[in-house]
């Protein structure tokens, strides 16, 4: 977390914001005592959570968004469990079958 004095934090207000954006958080001070956060908005529990984490990872230049359009939601969903699957994974990984 950066901290700065509110004097700082006003003059280059948009800088810090971008930063914010990004998923930075910043602490201002007054006097050298905490008074503020400036943190990301949290999006939990709303309809379109996943939609804002997308939009996150856009700005922050982890992902880019496809160009055909967003993916089909059933090809969201999880696939079909295999009772053991993982288990026989790591034994074929253990002895390099």
């Amino acid at each position: 977390m950066k901290t700065v004095k509110i004097t700082e934090a006003k003059n280059n207000l948009s800088r810090y914001l971008e930063y914010v954006r990004r998923g930075g958080r910043v602490r201002i001070l007054d006097r050298d005592t905490p008074v503020a956060d400036l943190v990301p908005v949290e999006l939990e529990g709303t309809e379109d959570e996943d939609d804002a984490v997308i939009a996150s990872l856009v700005r922050r230049g982890l992902v880019r968004p496809g160009k055909k359009g967003p993916i089909p939601r059933d090809l969201l969903a999880p696939g079909p469990s295999v009772p053991g699957a993982v288990e026989t994974f790591l034994e074929e990984r253990r002895h390099g079958s």
